[in-house]
This record gives structure tokens, sequence and C-alpha cells, in this order.
């Protein structure tokens, strides 16, 4: 079910130069649950462009779950959505739906997690293969893993675009230099996730070197887990995606090593200002890449933006 973002008067003064244009609906789709802090904060770009520029934002959520997704986007174009900024759940997923609304004349532009199979009009994220390589790379640089060592994976949803990605890229760093790996389920409940990692670690501690968190709530959910398993802050070295108040504490906090912020809010204002462009004529034509790595340094820099002291 989507839920209407109702933007205030058209009206209102618009911000970095964006002209509202009275009575366009935007979809936003998303495969996340709402459930996951990131993606609070990804929701929050989509109200607030709706705020400023006075235009309607549907959005939905849809956990993981494909099917939901596909008949999402086909209900926004039987709707005559004026553009749809859609995520993918899982590699080539996408591709007929994609096809179906460019067909119908509506732009659909991807948002964090890339996928190139489906004919977008063009992608708004971060660059998840790269992102991969830039944690693989930050625990070989910092002497954090060496050749013959395990790292651990957990990730939210096994087989998901992002996980996919994100693998691919830590695969050609640690496969070249005999390190091994495993990625594990830990599922989109957050209680089940801590769960899981904390029987992950304890059966696995011997063995594990360095840990990548696939997925916010994962990393996310780093200190519960080392303080239920005896782990100290730094023992296991870790990194993964930084995008929730829970990561930056734990980077700040010694937990994690380094985290990857993804403008969460940007990306969501990013992806459906384009589609307003789009509808004036203005065609994309290129891809708009977010994200930044931070250590403890800069942590409190991310952990503001997010509304934490």
């Amino acid at each position: 079910m989507f839920r209407k973002l109702l933007g205030a008067a058209a009206t209102l003064a618009l911000t970095a130069g964006i002209a509202a244009a009275e009575g366009k609906t935007f979809y936003w789709v998303s495969h996340g649950g709402p459930a996951d802090p990131v993606w609070t904060y990804f929701l929050q770009g989509a109200e607030a462009f709706a705020k400023t520029t006075g235009n309607t934002v549907n959005t939905s959520f849809h956990s993981g779950d494909v099917p939901s997704q596909q008949e999402a986007v086909r209900a926004a174009i039987a709707a005559g959505a004026d553009g749809i900024c859609s995520t993918s759940p899982d590699p080539g997923s996408m591709v007929d739906v994609v096809s179906e609304a460019r067909a119908a004349g509506i732009p659909i532009i991807n948002f964090n997690t890339s996928d190139s199979a489906p004919n977008w009009n063009a992608y708004v994220g971060g660059d998840l293969h790269a992102v991969g390589k830039a944690w693989a790379q930050h625990l070989v640089d910092n002497g954090l893993v060496k050749s013959g060592d395990f790292v651990w994976m957990p990730v939210e949803v096994p087989g998901a675009s992002y996980g996919v990605e994100e693998e691919a890229g830590i695969k050609e760093v640690f496969e070249p230099l005999g390190i091994t790996w495993e990625v594990t389920d830990a599922t989109l409940d957050q209680a089940e996730v801590i769960t899981r990692m904390t029987d992950y670690v304890t059966a696995n501690r011997d063995k594990i070197k360095a840990m990548i968190g696939l997925g916010d709530m994962v990393t996310g959910s780093v200190k519960r887990v080392w303080d239920q398993a005896g782990v100290q802050p730094g023992e296991i070295p870790v990194v993964g995606w930084g995008n929730s108040l829970d990561t930056t504490q734990e980077v700040m906090d010694g937990y994690v090593n380094a985290a990857m912020w993804q403008d969460p809010q940007a990306t969501s204002y990013l992806c459906l200002s384009s589609l307003l462009m789009e509808g004036d004529g203005i065609p994309l034509g290129f891809d708009i890449i977010t994200g930044a790595l931070y250590g403890k340094d800069t942590a409190p820099v991310y952990h503001k933006i997010m509304g934490g002291n």
C-alpha cells in the first residue's frame, strides 16, 4: 500500500532553484523495510522534497518482496505517475516493469541499489561495487587482515542486489590475497539480527579476523552483539554501512573501524528532483554517485546530520 506524502502549497519558496510543478505525482518504491533505520533517512528525503516542492509523493516499502515491488511499480504506471523512483530488490528483477514504464513515457530512476540490467533513465546512489572494494581495501591497507584470514559478512537479505554488488567488489580485493569469507543471513528483524549474529560470533570467534557489515542493520547491531558475546571494542575489526546513529556511535566508541555514509536523505531528494527535471524535458543523462567512508575523526559530522548530539 502506498503512503501519500502531501507537499505544502505550491507557492512555497523552493530550494536549489527547483520550481514546483503543480499537480505532479511521483512514486517512491523501496525494497527495504520501514523498521530498518536507514530507510527512515531515505524516507525523510522524500518527505522533504514533497514539502518543499508542493508535489505529491506516494511511498511504499516492500521488505524484500520482489513480486510486491513489481506490482507497486505497475500500479504507479497504471495511475499515470509523473515519475517513479525505485530500488532494485534483486539483480535483473525490474527489467520488465522498467520497460513498461518507459513504454508508457514515464521516467523511472533507480536509486539506492544499482542494477544495470533494466533500462532506467538514470541511477542515484552509491556505487555498491566500489563500496565493497573500499571496505576490503581499508582492511588490507590498514593491516587489519592478511593472506589466509577469514572475514565474516552478515547481510539482512542474502542474494539481494546490494549485497551481491558489494561482495563482488570485496572479492576483487580478497581473492588474489587468499582471504576467505562467508556471507550469512541476518534477516530484516532487528531482534533476530542480534540473535543470529551473536550465535555466529560465539560459535566462530576463533576464526573471525574481521567483519564487513553488508547492511545498515547488521553494522548498527555490532555493539549489542559484541557486548553479548564478550568481544571487546576493536578486538574484531569491523567495516560496513554507516547510515544510522547506532553505527556512528559505534565508530566513535571504537566498535567499528570505518563506515560508509550513503547520503540517504540526499539520494531520495535528488532522485525525485531528477524526475521533476525529466518532466520539464531536461533528461538527466548521467548517474549521480553518493557516499563517503568515514572513521572516528569524522563520525560526529554524520552523527549530527542524523539528529545525534
